[in-house]
């Protein structure tokens, strides 16, 4: 038997055998002669590939979701920081895109959290579940710091994870069947979040909107605030101010005129107030500073920019008892009731730091984080104003907009990053009236403010 028919004859055999009993070859020279053969070619066609069937359930995707354009503006501006990041592995690339904190939480801050975390493994100092609403401590602790006096009372407050979220719910409040007007620019959430719940039509590639949507334009020329008179009524109306992404603030006569145009027309604002404790002017920090606003306002927040809490998430939404629907009945009711159902109730642990935030100590420790990142605007402003740019924002908000006329927001951005390794945010990405702007963010540590500084001034001197 050759050594071919043993191998095979033993491996045929049962496996316990084969690993059991040893296998002797018995090699022996062989002379072994080749016939010659006149050489041919060989033609190989490869066989054509079994197609592979992917399966597929029945299930249609949300026409509103494929409506959509590209992905979300932030990931999008990630992952062309990652790409370059591959493409100049040993450049020091600076973040100046995504507005998220870099400075660290006080420690007056994360000491009360450390102390909420460590207490949950005693008897004494464990919680479950909490209301969906927040834990009247902070609910109360935000309606006097932030609200005093202004007629908002401690049930008017639903604590969350963060505004951007509530953002969310409050548009499973209102339905597939509104209209809805927003600013142009403005924080994209606004607008994405209205084309998924269906509220929108198909998006407009010529003009770049999308249909049904009111778009608000706020430009230099009338100070970033719209004009009213050019405004179609709509049931919603998101207004943010301080502004995200152009910096500006709204006058107290000018969010009068918001509340009236409002009431005239039985409308909503959403008033996002995220920036509110950056304001430097003597300006709003609040809706419900002006007369009539709840009944035709709510008003959502954050600590995110405050605190550091971009990574933590503790945010809050004001629903007054007075914000009435067409039939009468209470917005509050419909808010609590999303809430109850699609939200546990933020973090216990989070609560803990956001009752230390508005303590004298946390109240003074924000201010100075906010001092720093203020500073950090500064900077910003002269280098640009130094560079001949028309540069808006900064003063009450940690967002700088420059101006860089007939050019495309994403070509700056890439030239930009290309040529300094600096990562900025595109101004289109925040609607049509952002072409031709990118924003520039205040949050980063010194150096690196600085730093990206040298880089633009190197740029374009």
């Amino acid at each position: 038997m050759s050594p071919t028919q043993l191998l095979s004859t033993s491996i045929s055999s049962s496996s316990s055998a084969f690993l059991a009993a040893p296998i002797a070859f018995k090699a022996r020279n062989q002379n072994v002669s080749i016939a010659s053969k006149t050489p041919s070619i060989c033609t190989c066609a490869a066989a054509p590939q079994e197609q592979k069937t992917v399966y597929k359930t029945q299930v249609s995707r949300n026409a509103n979701i494929a409506k959509l354009q590209a992905g979300y503006l932030f990931p999008e501006v990630a992952r062309r920081r990652n790409a370059h990041m591959l493409k100049y592995p040993d450049a020091k690339v600076i973040s100046l895109g995504i507005g998220d904190t870099t400075e660290p939480i006080p420690e007056v801050i994360t000491s009360a959290i450390a102390k909420r975390a460590e207490a949950l493994s005693t008897l004494e100092g464990y919680s479950g579940y909490g209301p969906e609403q927040g834990e009247k401590p902070l609910r109360t602790a935000i309606a006097s710091t932030f609200y005093s006096g202004l007629g908002i009372e401690e049930d008017d407050i639903f604590v969350s994870d963060g505004a951007k979220c509530d953002i969310s719910r409050l548009q499973m409040v209102f339905g597939a069947n509104v209209t809805m007007a927003v600013q142009d620019p403005s924080y994209p959430a606004y607008v994405d979040s209205s084309v998924i719940m269906g509220q929108t039509g198909q998006f407009q590639k010529d003009i770049e909107k999308y249909g049904k949507i009111e778009y608000m334009r706020c430009t230099p020329e009338n100070g970033f605030f719209p004009d009213l008179s050019k405004v179609s009524r709509t049931d919603i109306i998101f207004f943010c101010s301080p502004n995200n992404p152009t910096g500006s603030a709204a006058t107290r006569e000018q969010l009068t005129r918001l509340v009236q145009f409002a009431r005239d027309n039985g409308s909503i604002i959403v008033y996002d107030s995220a920036y509110a404790m950056y304001m430097s002017d003597d300006n709003p920090r609040s809706i419900f500073e002006i007369p009539g606003a709840k009944e035709v306002a709510l008003e959502t927040s954050s600590f995110s920019k405050y605190a550091g809490f971009t990574g933590v998430r503790l945010g809050w939404t004001v629903v007054p008892k007075q914000l009435l629907y067409s039939d009468g009945f209470p917005v509050v009711k419909d808010f609590n009731r999303v809430v109850c159902t699609s939200f546990n109730g933020a973090s216990n642990i989070c609560q803990a730091g956001g009752r230390a935030c508005l303590s004298p100590e946390g109240l003074k420790a924000m201010s100075e984080v906010i001092g720093f990142y203020k500073e950090n605007t500064n900077i910003i402003m002269d280098t640009f104003n130094s560079l001949g740019f028309n540069v808006y924002g900064g003063k009450n908000a940690p967002y700088v907009w420059v101006h860089f006329p007939g050019q495309s927001s994403w070509d700056v951005f890439s030239e930009i990053l290309e040529k300094t390794h600096v990562v900025t945010t595109p101004g289109s990405g925040f609607g049509p009236g952002g072409e031709g702007f990118v924003r520039v963010s205040a949050f980063g540590h010194r150096e690196n403010v600085l730093e990206a500084c040298r880089r633009f001034k190197q740029l374009y001197n």
